[in-house]
């Protein structure tokens, strides 16, 4: 395929996922994703008329993020009718799965421009919402491929991994601390656009709202597991419990330690992103000076009972297609879903953890399901700028055992 370009990125801040509580919860989805599609014409010079397509990763589809959100986002958004627009879902991947489709339009040929994003209204459209569970409710599946919750697969990691607490609490100090400093020094400033009334045109929020740079070691080693009452949920054929089923899968871990709590796994908020993807061909004949190019784009499948594991696999597959190494790389995304999760693919990747996610990550700023890729992806490019670097890898691990993995390259 010919090279495809990112021409800009944009976000919206985190704003905490609590209805009437978080500053973005009076905001429908569509107008969430609306405010980062009218915000990126002005920002690049290009017209909406010329996108051929707007591609949106969402991962509750129901209620108001159902619909087909992106082509009522683009309506929302006032952009012309002709432009067309897609919603997807790969769970936690979706906002970079858009990313990659868009580059495979743009660099097939298909497509010359293309914005390609999420979104996602936690506290208007709740985590599950959709009804589906783990595995659409397919019993028959359930009898071939347990899949329990995330949280337990985080725990089951950690366990399996030999990780303590501290080390696992220790991720979290540190993805509070790096984001106060990023906030502070306004290096989220190039992407973030201030969310806004979409009736009144009033500021809601200038600035992610979930971090908490107050954060210490010990208040964090004082929270309570989140998923011990969970893994003792009987949810097996015969009344086994959840923990039970993992431990029946991975008999070598002996004992499920449940390590993770609210404070070292990604927080539930709001968000949108978005992110403008052209052709060799578009950039040419405009004359338009991209940002980077889409070095390499990868998707692996992985064990779905321990389901979280696929990071290290997915950037290796890229690094390979890219023909690069894994200390090739300059700034490492690690998506936080979980601190476990941070450190088992640092180790499986060798990877100098000081590389890794330098601004904070989802367990500070929060993890809006359909958007984080997207956001991932401007934070890695505006941090290449800013230090003067050139690659940028972002991965991320996703329900049903995916990993996703992205390579950028600063022009």
């Amino acid at each position: 395929m010919a090279t495809s370009y990112i021409i800009d990125a944009v976000r919206t801040p985190r704003g905490r996922g609590k209805l009437g509580k978080g500053a973005l919860s009076g905001v429908h989805p569509q107008e969430l994703f609306a405010q980062v599609l009218q915000a990126l014409p002005d920002r690049s010079g290009i017209h909406a008329r010329e996108v051929d397509d707007v591609m949106v990763g969402c991962v509750s589809q129901v209620g108001e993020q159902g619909a087909n959100l992106a082509r009522n986002a683009v309506l929302a958004a006032g952009w012309p009718e002709e432009v067309s627009a897609v919603s997807l879902n790969r769970f936690c991947g979706s906002g970079l799965q858009a990313v990659h489709f868009a580059a495979m339009g743009a660099g097939s040929g298909a497509l010359d421009l293309v914005v390609a994003g999420g979104v996602e209204s936690m506290s208007r459209v709740p985590m599950g919402s959709d009804g589906g569970g783990q595995d659409g409710g397919n019993t028959r599946l359930r009898e071939r491929v347990f899949q329990v919750p995330q949280g337990i697969s985080a725990d089951l990691i950690a366990t399996l991994e030999g990780l303590s607490r501290e080390e696992i609490d220790a991720v979290a100090l540190r993805s509070q601390r790096s984001a106060a400093r990023a906030i502070e020094e306004g290096r989220f400033a190039r992407s973030l656009l201030p969310a806004r009334d979409p009736h009144t045109g009033k500021v809601l929020l200038e600035r992610d709202e979930f971090p908490r740079p107050d954060t210490t070691a010990e208040a964090l080693a004082a929270l309570k597991p989140s998923f011990i009452a969970l893994g003792e949920t009987p949810a097996g054929p015969h009344g086994e419990t959840l923990d039970q089923i993992a431990l029946a899968a991975y008999p070598r871990a002996k004992a499920i330690q449940h390590l993770h709590t609210a404070g070292n796994s990604s927080g539930i908020v709001d968000g949108a992103a978005a992110v403008l993807v052209a052709s060799e061909r578009f950039v040419r004949e405009k004359g338009i000076k991209p940002r980077a190019r889409i070095r390499a784009m990868a998707t692996v499948g992985s064990e779905p009972l321990l389901m979280l594991t696929a990071p290290a696999p997915a950037s290796q597959k890229a690094l390979r297609l890219a023909g690069m190494e894994a200390r090739d790389i300059d700034l490492w995304e690690i998506n936080e879903a979980f601190a476990g999760v941070v450190l088992q693919t640092t180790r499986a990747l060798g990877i100098d953890p000081d590389r890794v996610n330098v601004n904070g990550g989802s367990i500070a700023l929060g993890h809006p399901l359909g958007a984080t890729g997207a956001m991932l992806l401007g934070t890695a490019l505006d941090e290449l700028e800013l230090r003067g670097k050139a690659t940028a890898l972002i991965t991320m691990c996703i329900g049903g055992g995916q990993g996703i993995a992205t390579i950028l390259e600063r022009v």
